[in-house]
């Protein structure tokens, strides 16, 4: 549905990515010779032979694609698609400047960085004026759907669909079984009708595609609806509603002429996963080295400010539900975490609730400036060279949280839990406890590396701020 919609734009985007590339590079070139900044050129420094081009369009064409630069799912929303070309553009220049490494080292530096600005801006202003012919377009020529089910899959069929509307895609809305839904509105779209009244609504609201998303229940039906179907100009594309089986994510397998869904799968790859944890070594030895001062004159405050450790200790569950000794600088008085059982409580409708307050009696004075700046949690950078933690994730709960967890909430211990996640940068303390279940489990859905340092990059803000932190 969406390769068939987003076909010409996705080869003018392939077109205008290479031309404006090369463009790029001459217009580095230019700015290079006439701009004076940077170390005078040498006589080849910005001189720029037809296999340079011939070499850049070649690795741009290969990284753009591997970079899923150009896949239709992808690029439906234009916040999750420049992220993945500012990404693939940069693998591309230091792809490109290792082959000139080993072939032709004359090139300026500088001109490097102008090419790799200049592509970028190219690129991205290409999309926008794209998706803008694209949107024009799709005012005339639209691929109307049809969605067999007002469930939960049919709604999520909805909501994917919602932003495709600059391809052309329009949702003219469902079909369904159940009498109370007919003439309601689901997710914004209308319930037009039963199953039986199917080849009648297509022809009516002259629908090209249909997507079957029936819940599990109406399973048997399926079989019936698409032999009905069969016959009418339609393209048909099946959802098994898995949804309530699903642990996080559910992924596809081809396994000879059979398709498997897998309910339960990691979250995050062996590759992806060998990445994030290089990454949490490097980053937190890095910090530990750097603060190690800043840690010293810390650990004696707290001493200072009341009997007991310097660290204290707390019992946590971390990925796949084992516990851990999490360390944090010691904030409170001695003998305080004893009555930490006391804080949790549920709201009416049954969330549970951690009650943090900012005018704790239990936290030392030096201990509230630790919290509200985070700095007590320092320690745990420790815990992450372990692998017990990683610097980004959904926080370690406690024990006695997480036995009156219910089974959907459990689903945040599929990933490595961290020092700061996604609830951390969207909210902090501010927000009640069980919210921070669905904060992490919108990470873990949309878990990249490229997530993770935006997460690493806004959690300095936060703490700078110390906005809902104590």
């Amino acid at each position: 549905m969406l390769q068939r919609s987003s076909a010409r734009y996705v080869l003018a985007l392939y077109v205008a990515d290479i031309v404006l590339t090369l463009a790029a590079l001459l217009l580095a070139r230019w700015v290079r010779l006439v701009v004076p900044l940077g170390k005078p050129l040498r006589l080849d420094g910005a001189d720029l032979y037809w296999p340079v081009f011939l070499l850049t369009a070649v690795i741009w064409s290969i990284t753009l694609s591997a970079g899923k630069v150009y896949d239709p799912q992808r690029i439906a929303r234009l916040e999750e698609e420049l992220p993945l070309v500012i990404r693939a553009i940069a693998i591309a220049t230091v792809i490109l400047a290792g082959a000139l490494y080993f072939s032709y080292r004359g090139l300026s530096r500088l001109l490097y960085v102008y090419f790799f600005v200049f592509d970028i801006v190219l690129c991205v202003l290409a999309r926008l004026v794209l998706r803008r012919l694209m949107d024009r377009r799709a005012q005339t020529r639209r691929r109307r759907v049809l969605i067999v089910g007002a469930g939960s899959a049919g709604q999520q069929v909805a909501r994917a669909l919602k932003p495709c509307g600059w391809m052309g895609v329009e949702v003219v809305g469902y079909l369904t079984e159940e009498p109370q839904l007919l003439g309601r509105e689901v997710e914004g779209y209308r319930v037009l009708g039963t199953l039986a009244q199917a080849p009648e609504i297509i022809a009516q609201e002259q629908v090209q595609e249909v997507v079957l998303a029936l819940p599990l229940a109406a399973q048997r039906e399926l079989a019936n609806v698409v032999a009905g179907l069969q016959e009418l100009p339609v393209n048909i594309k099946v959802l098994p509603d898995y949804s309530d089986m699903v642990f996080v994510r559910a992924t596809m397998e081809r396994l000879g002429d059979l398709w498997l869904v897998g309910l339960k799968e990691p979250v995050i790859g062996p590759i992806d996963r060998l990445i994030k944890r290089a990454l949490d070594v490097v980053l937190s030895a890095l910090i530990l080295v750097l603060l190690a001062p800043l840690m010293g004159v810390i650990a004696l405050l707290v001493k200072w400010s009341s009997p007991g450790p310097v660290f204290y200790r707390s019992l946590r569950v971390g990925e796949g539900g084992r516990t851990f000794p999490m360390l944090k600088f010691r904030t409170m008085y001695q003998g305080a975490d004893r009555r930490e059982a006391e804080l949790i409580s549920e709201t009416e409708d049954g969330k549970l609730l951690f009650n943090k307050r900012p005018d704790d009696p239990r936290v030392t004075p030096i201990g509230r400036f630790l919290r509200r700046y985070s700095l007590d949690e320092l320690p745990q950078l420790y815990n992450v060279l372990k692998g017990e933690m990683s610097l980004v994730g959904p926080r370690p709960e406690l024990p006695a949280l997480v036995e009156r967890y219910e089974p959907w909430q459990r689903k945040r211990f599929t990933v490595p839990q961290g020092i700061t996640g996604w609830w951390q940068i969207s909210g902090r303390g501010n927000k009640a406890k069980y919210l921070h279940t669905e904060d992490d489990l919108y990470y873990i859905q949309h878990y990249s590396l490229w997530l993770d340092l935006r997460i690493l990059a806004r959690t300095l803000s936060a703490v700078i701020r110390g906005e809902g932190a104590f």
